[in-house]
């Protein structure tokens, strides 16, 4: 398997048998981005947060490396604005951890040629529709960026590894509800997967992390709708089952309706209703601070480049800081996070990562060019256009 060296899926193995080592950490690298995506308020949140220097973050790499991480994911902001990405994509795989970077898809051919070389052969890109007018206009109204997004993952799957891995990260809203199936397909036929979140929002009053503001209710679900947002959900599930790269879980698509219908989510409820930050997953904030996940900031200051870290980290210090967050939360739909935990308590979710991941024979990524790309992409959209009226 490609996806995990032999160390990393014992370090993965161990994290999510003993959960008292993080198999998954975020790193938010920056907040500067080039797009303003109408479902994103990163941007803000941690636009107060300078960035680290690569010896800095080579010390986070180190740190990690430690306490037993497996994976991490490089965010932002847009991580393709650092000019040394290609470094920092080098600081965690000389430390033999896994790799997966996140772009909104106007990265170009040559930092991603450096980052391949680097050791990075796994990304995620955001794709939300394969109707150029809508994504362009979720992106912020960023003409052609929906082009853009396309021809670079014609790019990566020109340069990468042909077993390595790409993901679109499909943010499901209101407008784009009947546009998720047509990702899912795309992303089956040119051999990536596909990871599925509802849109998270907020009150401008009451500010949380990665939540977009939402007073005036844009990116609620109709009552009305309900029904038809479940059988979508219904319907993704069957075509993981029928051999589509969806990466979800029955637990967290279900969780899904939930979290939307404004029901209490259940991927906790094997953890007393707590999430398992930061024994199976944290994130880490610009400036190298830990974060409980993407909503809450801590108020105290742990530096994950400090000498000190490993040693704060395996004497709970900072799991009893973060506890203070974690156990009033209400529970978000953050992807990773949620599916982490579900990996790790429910046996037949850990069963579905092992199968995904171990099929490659259905995931190579396939080498077509830019322009059968896009023949492709708007081939499944016209095919679907009756199921959406």
């Amino acid at each position: 398997m490609f996806f995990f060296s032999g160390k990393q899926q014992l370090r993965l193995a161990r994290s999510l048998l003993t959960k008292t080592s993080p198999a998954y950490v975020q790193f938010y690298i920056t907040a500067r981005c080039n797009m303003a995506c109408e479902q994103c308020n990163i941007i803000y949140a941690s636009a107060d947060r300078k960035e680290m220097n690569i010896h800095q973050i080579r010390a986070v790499a180190e740190n990690l490396e430690k306490i037993g991480v497996c994976m991490v994911l490089l965010i932002g902001g847009e991580p393709f604005v650092r000019k040394d990405l290609p470094e920092i994509v080098e600081a965690f795989t000389k430390n033999d951890i896994h790799v997966r970077m996140q772009t909104n898809g106007l990265a170009d051919e040559n930092m991603l040629q450096r980052c391949v070389d680097a050791g990075g052969h796994d990304i995620s890109i955001s794709l939300d529709s394969l109707n150029e007018n809508l994504q362009n206009e979720i992106n912020g109204n960023i003409p052609n960026s929906w082009k853009h997004t396309i021809k670079t993952v014609s790019i990566i799957n020109k340069i990468f590894p042909e077993n390595g891995t790409g993901f679109f990260g499909t943010v499901l809203m209101p407008k784009n509800m009947e546009h998720i199936v047509d990702v899912v397909e795309f992303a089956t036929s040119i051999g990536w997967g596909v990871s599925l979140v509802p849109v998270h929002t907020t009150l401008s009053t009451q500010p949380l992390g990665f939540r977009i503001f939402d007073d005036a209710g844009c990116f609620h679900f109709l009552k009305s709708s309900y029904g038809r947002l479940q059988n979508i959900l219904g319907e993704l599930k069957n075509l993981r089952n029928q051999g589509m790269n969806l990466y979800d879980s029955d637990e967290y698509l279900d969780d899904i309706y939930r979290f939307i219908v404004g029901e209490p989510v259940c991927w906790r409820k094997r953890n007393q209703n707590v999430c398992d930050s930061p024994s199976l997953y944290f994130a880490i904030e610009p400036d190298g601070n830990v974060q409980p996940c993407c909503d809450y900031k801590l108020s105290k200051s742990f530096p994950v480049y400090d000498q000190d870290f490993p040693k704060w980290y395996r004497s709970g210090v900072i799991h009893e800081e973060v506890y203070k967050y974690t156990k009033n939360c209400d529970g978000c739909m953050y992807g990773s996070y949620p599916e982490i935990t579900v990996s790790a308590r429910y046996f037949k979710s850990m069963l579905h990562r092992f199968i995904f991941f171990n099929a490659k024979a259905k995931n190579l990524l396939k080498r077509i060019s830019e322009n059968e790309m896009f023949e492709l992409a708007s081939e499944i959209f016209k095919r679907n256009e009756t199921r959406r009226t």
